[in-house]
């Protein structure tokens, strides 16, 4: 009980890293921004 009690706070600060890591390369912030633009186009 006590790993499954880790396992979900590891998880989403793994998410979280890699996402912020993802927000540092310029390219990323232009695919994201065309691809929402694309939704309403």
């Amino acid at each position: 009980m006590k790993v499954r009690r880790w396992i979900i706070p590891l998880a989403v600060v793994a998410v979280l890293t890699l996402t912020a890591l993802a927000y540092r390369h310029p390219a990323v912030m232009i695919q994201l921004g065309e691809q929402l633009w694309a939704c309403f186009g």
